[in-house]
């Protein structure tokens, strides 16, 4: 039958010339052809001490092989490619001779050892390595005493996965989808009965994370395009902090634009930081840059923004909003592009730099009346139980950190804890807001409550589960408060991991919407309200039952200017503005309020309010006609009557 099967390749090889040679009379491709490579052979050893082997040749550009069996038989035996031949041996070393022949008669020649033994494999011994071109890419080699072959497989926890075979001084590589940890086992196989294996953790990390500063960056993570440079190199100012340098463009026709592309190992997290910041050093006056990000698997899905550069060759502060990004979807790439002008002008020897790239909340974290909602600043505020000496435990995760607590064991809700304590005012409505997840479907009680006896409370189950969901309770204090009540989560009645982050509270209906502005609401405090123009006086605030709000007490009348309050903020020529705030005071009086410039020539569009004793909502819409910019400001001009001036949820939104 082997006999049969060469004689069908030899006419098959026959008439392929035949056929080239009728086509068109060119056999020139012959010259072309080069012997066979990369010539191996896998030797499968049957499990059950009767010294069985199938051997699988392979080779790239081979049709056939000789397989001289090394145990004493004289004449090869042949075998077409894709085949594969089976003999039997007793225990002992062979080596294999496998000659593969191309197409056109070119032979390679290897030769490979086969050890049959029917004893367990013994000093197993595993090298597993990350590619150093690729951080999820793991390379694999092993070696063990007696062992004919090896089988791996690289996620254990992938019950459907089918082991990878691996030779004796081969070594075989597979690509994780995800970071994170994976188990893999590697079992060393003989030609007896038992096996020999050894599992491996093996840790998929982020080595290209934000933020970015290139004191510690790969260079080879980039992908210049356009003619730009992908380097890392020193700054501008000399003073040995790396930076990325995009510059050097070969002269060409028309209109240039170059960039660099850095791929992160995993997507950027926008469910919270929506602003991507980077520093830029641009040597041309007005240019331009835009900044994208890409879908890892499909440039079509992109979001990009585009933003014009001081320049003058000195290092700016680029802030980009993503507040409108698609979170259906996942962004991993970061390209950006700079305008080098047109061929001609000079343009094109000039030379951009970026660094410190780095992705940002374009405000704190608005957890109401609690502190540290969002657990960056650590366990802080956080107890277990009651107790004030207790901290809880959080945990770190790229560059987000929340509570976390794995419950061994279901017990009484109560037994596993975390609260903070909060003013809870009797018979007041409270909104609680919170993220949580588990790794499976389980429940726990959360809400307010007294921290002592009589331990009322207003609470509500909430079952979680393994995908992270934000959670919204109304709680009422019916017939109880206290100023050292709490916020509480009980989560010991059921088994499994509970992770909570981003935790609120509100008196009333929940987070006040400032719209275009930043705590309009004042619940995170003074910033970034600003006295007048100067980016770093804020105002002062108050907290009254609860309620954070500014408050200004003039004592004598002059011009309505001297005594401002402002937010800066981009107000685009030519659009309309719905504008919304509370103001009191203890007087009757008035006060100018609007949106304008925070510079020369101060173009604005205000209006004089009278306010009274009595916390009145005011709403106006104002039109920014002939003037605009990306620091405007609203405005609130107080110093023309003497008087207390009170002011809570500010707004700003576009029509």
């Amino acid at each position: 039958m082997k006999n049969l099967k060469t004689i069908f390749t030899l006419l098959f090889i026959t008439a392929l010339f035949i056929n080239c040679a009728e086509d068109d009379n060119d056999l020139s491709f012959v010259d072309e052809v080069v012997a066979p490579s990369e010539v191996s052979a896998n030797f499968k050893i049957a499990q059950d001490n009767s010294g069985v082997v199938t051997i699988t040749p392979n080779a790239q550009g081979a049709t056939h092989y000789n397989i001289m069996l090394g145990d004493g038989t004289a004449e090869p035996v042949s075998v077409i490619q894709g085949e594969a031949v089976t003999h039997t041996y007793i225990e002992g070393s062979y080596n294999i001779t496998i000659e593969a022949i191309g197409i056109t008669g070119l032979k390679t020649e290897v030769t490979q050892e086969l050890m049959v033994s029917f004893r367990a494999p013994e000093n197993l011994e595993v090298t597993a390595e990350i590619d150093p071109t690729n951080p999820f890419k793991l390379d694999v080699s092993a070696t063990a005493d007696f062992a004919a072959s090896f089988e791996v497989y690289f996620d254990t926890s992938n019950t459907a996965e089918e082991p990878t075979p691996m030779a004796i001084g081969e070594t075989v590589s597979y690509e994780y989808p995800f970071v994170g940890d994976y188990t893999m086992r590697v079992v060393a196989l003989s030609g007896g009965v038992e096996t020999t294996e050894l599992e491996v953790v093996i840790t998929i990390s982020s080595p290209v994370v934000l933020p970015i500063t290139f004191e510690v960056f790969d260079a080879t993570k980039f992908i210049g395009f356009g003619g730009a440079s992908a380097e890392v190199v020193d700054n501008p100012d000399t003073n040995g902090n790396p930076s990325a340098k995009v510059g050097k463009i070969e002269k060409g026709a028309g209109e240039v634009w170059a960039g660099d592309v850095i791929i992160m190992s995993s997507p950027i997290d926008f469910s919270k930081k929506k602003l991507i910041k980077l520093d830029v050093w641009s040597p041309r006056p007005g240019g331009t840059l835009l900044f994208k990000l890409e879908n890892l698997d499909d440039a079509n899905i992109n979001i990009e923004k585009t933003v014009t550069l001081t320049g003058n060759s000195a290092w700016e502060e680029v802030v980009i909003d993503f507040s409108d990004i698609d979170l259906s979807q996942t962004y991993q790439k970061l390209v950006w592009f700079f305008d080098f002008g047109t061929v001609g002008s000079g343009g094109s020897d000039w030379t951009f730099y970026v660094d410190n790239i780095r992705n940002e909340s374009a405000a704190p974290f608005n957890d109401g009346l609690l502190s540290n909602g969002d657990f960056e600043d650590g366990s802080d505020f956080w107890i277990v139980g009651t107790d004030d000496n207790a901290p809880v435990t959080v945990v770190t995760d790229g560059d987000n950190t929340y509570y976390s607590v794995d419950v061994a064991s279901a017990g009484n809700p109560w037994e596993v804890n975390m609260s903070q304590k909060v003013e809870i005012l009797q018979d007041e409505t409270y909104t609680l807001i919170f993220d949580a997840w588990s790794d499976t479907s389980r429940s726990m009680v959360t809400g307010i409550g007294l921290s002592a006896p009589p331990w009322s409370a207003s609470v509500q189950t909430v079952n979680i589960t393994p995908t992270r969901t934000t959670y919204s309770l109304t709680l009422t204090a019916s017939g109880w408060g206290a100023p050292d009540a709490r916020v509480l989560f009980d989560m010991g009645a059921d088994a499994g991991q509970v992770n909570i982050d981003n935790v609120s509270l509100f008196l009333g209906d929940g987070p006040f919407d400032s719209g275009l502005l930043v705590n309009g609401d004042f619940e995170a405090g003074p910033e970034p309200w600003i006295k007048g123009t100067n980016d770093t006086d804020f105002v002062s605030v108050v907290t009254d039952g609860g309620n954070t709000y500014y408050s200004v007490d003039v004592a004598t009348a002059g011009n309505a200017w001297e005594v401002n309050m402002s937010q800066k903020v981009e107000i685009t020529q030519g659009t309309t503005y719905t504008f919304s705030f509370d103001a009191w005071s203890d007087t009757n009086r008035s006060i100018v309020s609007g949106i304008g410039l925070s510079a020369a020539p101060w173009s604005s569009s205000v209006e004089t309010v009278d306010i009274t004793p009595t916390r009145t909502t005011y709403t106006f819409t104002l039109t920014a006609t002939d003037w605009g910019a990306a620091d405007a400001r609203v405005i609130f001009d107080m110093g023309a009557d003497a008087g207390q001036v009170n002011i809570d949820n500010v707004s700003l939104f576009a029509n």
